[in-house]
C-alpha cells in the first residue's frame, strides 16, 4: 500500500509539473516582458547552508513581492539541491525537504526583490559541493558543470518567454576546506582562475556584454586547524583569508559582503546558523545593488594600510560608515579587541587600542619594528564564532565589522 501511495504521489506531481508547463507554454507570448536578474551562490556547504535549520517558510517566499523571487527553472520549488540531475529532480516530486536548510541568497533576494521593479524577477540558487578544497571546484568538476547547467536552463526559459537574462554577480562562499587542511594550494590563483573561466563560461551562455562580479564573504575557521598558533610569526592558517581581503581591497572585480566571525555557529563548529545567513545576505545585497547599478565599488570595513613610531602602531582603515566603534555585544570581547602586534619571537606586544576617526592606534610594550599587526586572528582551537573563536570587536555604525587581517610593519 505504501509503494501504491507513494507512485500515485509521484504521478500526481508529474501531471501536476506537465498541466504547469503547457500553460506557461500556451501563456508566455501574452506575459508582460520580464528581466531576468540572476545571482546564485557557489561554494562548499556554507553555500548550501548546511547545519542551519531553515527558518524561511518556502511557501511565503514563493508568494514573496507578487512572485518575482525564481529558481534556476524559474518557478518556485524552493529548498531542492543535489548536483546528480536525477535526485535532484526526484527531490522536487516528492517535496523531500529533510536537508533543506536556510541559504544566504534567500534575505538576498528579498532585499533585490523590493529594491527592483514588478517587471524584474530575481533568479536564485545554490551551487557547489561541501566538504570540498577549491581545486575540486574548478572547472571540469562535477559542480562546476552542474552549476554551469543551471545557468543554462534558466537562461534558456527565460529567452523562450521573450525575456531579457542577465547574471551581474556571483556569491562566493568557499574556503574552509583550504583553511583547516593548512593545505599549500596557492589560493590566490586558483580563485583568479576560477573566475576567468566562470565570467568566460557564463557570458558564453547569457551572450551579456558585461563581466560576472564576485560578492565574496571572508570565512574565519582557523582554530580548525590543529596547527594553528596565534602566535606564529608566519601562519598558513591566515593565507586565504588574507586573500579574500586582498582580493576585494585591490580588485574591481571582487566585491565584499563581510567576515563571518560576528555570527553564531552551529555547535561552535564550521556552519553559520540560519540567523547568520540572514544577516549576511542582507550584506550580499547590498554589494548585489552596487554591482546592478554600477556604484563605487564595496569595499567594506578593511585596513588600508599601516605604520609604526617607535610603540605605536597606526592602522588606517577604509570605514564604508563613520564613526569606528568597539562592540562588545555582537562579539564577545576578544584580548586588545581583537588586535595583535606579533614579533619574529612570537610575542604579542600589544597593550592598549585607541580609535581615531578612521584609524586605530595600537600602544605596544616596546618598539613595533618589524612586526606583523594582526585583527582577529585567536580564538580557542577547535571553536569558531563570536563567542569563543578568532574574532575582534571592530566595526562601522552600519554594522560592517572590520575584516580579518595579518599585515607586516
Amino acid at each position: 500500500m505504501e509503494k501504491m501511495s507513494y507512485l500515485c504521489h509521484m504521478i500526481k506531481e508529474i501531471l501536476t509539473a506537465l498541466m504547469t508547463l503547457t500553460v506557461l507554454t500556451a501563456c508566455h507570448e501574452y506575459e508582460e516582458h520580464k528581466t531576468v536578474i540572476c545571482i546564485p551562490v557557489y561554494g562548499q556547504s556554507l553555500a548550501l547552508g548546511e547545519e542551519a535549520v531553515r527558518i524561511t517558510d518556502l511557501d511565503s517566499l514563493a508568494v514573496y513581492a507578487s512572485g518575482r523571487i525564481v529558481t534556476e527553472n524559474l518557478d518556485h520549488r524552493f529548498g531542492y539541491f543535489d548536483n546528480n540531475t536525477t535526485y535532484h529532480l526526484a527531490k522536487k516530486l516528492i517535496h523531500y525537504h529533510k536537508r533543506s536548510f536556510e541559504l544566504t541568497i534567500y534575505s538576498m533576494a528579498k532585499v533585490l526583490a523590493d529594491s527592483t521593479g514588478s517587471d524584474t524577477l530575481i533568479c536564485i540558487f545554490p551551487g557547489g559541493q561541501g566538504t570540498t578544497p577549491i581545486a575540486s571546484l574548478q572547472k571540469g568538476s562535477v559542480p562546476y558543470q552542474h552549476f554551469l547547467e543551471s545557468v543554462k536552463t534558466a537562461y534558456d526559459l527565460a529567452k523562450e518567454r521573450g525575456w531579457d537574462f542577465t547574471m551581474p554577480a556571483l556569491c562566493w562562499m568557499q574556503g574552509e576546506s583550504d583553511v583547516a587542511d593548512s593545505t599549500t594550494t596557492d589560493y590566490r590563483a586558483l580563485l583568479l582562475q576560477f573566475y576567468r573561466d566562470i565570467n568566460h563560461d557564463v557570458r558564453q551562455i547569457t551572450k551579456q556584454q558585461e563581466d560576472v562580479e564576485f560578492i565574496c564573504y571572508q570565512t574565519n575557521p582557523e582554530t580548525w586547524s590543529p596547527h594553528f598558533d596565534p602566535l606564529a610569526y608566519h601562519s598558513r592558517e591566515v593565507i586565504v583569508p588574507q586573500t579574500l581581503l586582498e582580493l576585494v581591497r585591490d580588485s574591481a572585480a571582487f566585491h565584499a559582503s563581510g567576515p563571518l566571525y560576528p555570527y553564531h555557529f552551529v555547535r561552535e563548529a564550521i556552519h553559520i546558523d540560519a540567523a547568520g545567513h540572514r544577516a549576511h545576505g542582507r550584506l550580499v545585497a547590498r554589494a548585489a545593488l552596487d554591482v546592478m547599478h554600477s556604484r563605487k565599488v564595496r569595499r567594506g570595513l578593511l585596513p588600508l594600510h599601516a605604520s609604526h613610531t617607535a610603540n605605536r602602531v597606526v592602522v588606517t582603515f577604509n570605514v564604508p560608515c563613520r564613526p569606528l566603534v568597539l562592540d562588545t555585544i555582537q562579539v564577545r570581547r576578544a584580548a586588545h579587541y581583537g588586535f595583535s602586534v606579533v614579533t619574529k619571537d612570537h610575542r604579542d606586544i600589544a597593550e592598549d587600542v585607541i580609535l581615531s576617526d578612521s584609524c586605530v592606534h595600537i600602544i605596544c610594550s616596546e618598539s613595533a619594528d618589524s612586526c606583523r599587526i594582526r585583527y582577529a586572528i585567536n580564538g580557542e582551537q577547535g571553536k569558531i564564532g563570536q563567542a569563543h573563536g578568532p574574532r575582534g570587536n571592530l566595526r562601522d555604525v552600519e554594522g560592517n565589522w572590520c575584516w580579518q587581517f595579518d599585515m607586516p610593519l
